[in-house]
């Protein structure tokens, strides 16, 4: 599993990956995750606000609110549920595993949650929010930019092919760090010339960064028109 930390106690992991099934299953007093996941959910809603608050000052409160739903909704957890691997970690009860539990994105999505109330509980605030601005880093590229710009990359491409057939092209500048906490760089071309760089967690968030730049920068400084 890819957290890029280790858990001081390895029952508080154990717990949030246990399924509320194990407990109908064997014995009704048998600890589950749903506690964690409550704790989690808490955890989560305050990292996002304070992230999405600081990083796009300009937005206001009903820009935000949208924003943290599209990140925090029942899909977008069971994704990260699934690139964290979690569904080959879960412990199931029989009926769960042979009805294809592993891979249910309302299960995935629970125990990401619960993983966060572990890890809070295990590491601290600081720790699990970094966690969590990590694993989300490319996600705020997509649901909000600073110009209040949502598909900054589609944008782009809009207002170059106004003007000429040819398409902006994304190319990477460098990748740096740690895989379990990697650095980007990308810059967008058009026509052989670069109109400007970003940096991100993943290619897809310094790409959407690039693409921010050369729309400020055809702007001249500006937003949105």
């Amino acid at each position: 599993m890819r957290l890029g930390c280790q858990f001081r106690d390895e029952d508080l992991l154990r717990l949030a990956l246990t399924h509320p099934s194990i407990a109908h299953e064997q014995d009704l007093s048998t600890p589950h995750n749903q506690r964690l996941e409550f704790l989690g959910d808490a955890i989560l809603g305050l990292a996002l606000s304070q992230h999405l608050y600081e990083k796009f000052p300009g937005a206001d409160e009903g820009v935000l609110t949208k924003a943290r739903a599209k990140l925090v909704n029942a899909t977008a957890l069971a994704a990260h549920g699934r690139m964290l691997d979690l569904g080959s970690y879960l412990i199931l009860s029989r009926g769960e595993e042979n009805s294809g539990g592993r891979a249910r994105p309302s299960i995935l999505a629970d125990a990401f949650e619960a993983l966060l109330g572990a890890l809070f509980l295990d590491q601290g605030y600081q720790l699990t929010c970094e966690f969590i601005v990590r694993e989300f880093d490319s996600d705020f590229a997509e649901v909000l930019s600073p110009t209040g710009i949502e598909n900054p990359k589609g944008e782009l491409q809009e207002l170059l092919q106004a003007k000429s057939p040819s398409a902006p092209v994304y190319q990477l500048v460098s990748a740096e760090g740690p895989d379990h906490n990697p650095n980007f760089v990308c810059a967008v071309l058009h026509d052989g010339v670069e109109l400007g760089q970003g940096s991100g967690k993943s290619k897809k968030a310094a790409e959407s960064e690039a693409a921010l730049a050369a729309l400020k920068k055809l702007r001249g400084g500006h937003g949105p028109d």
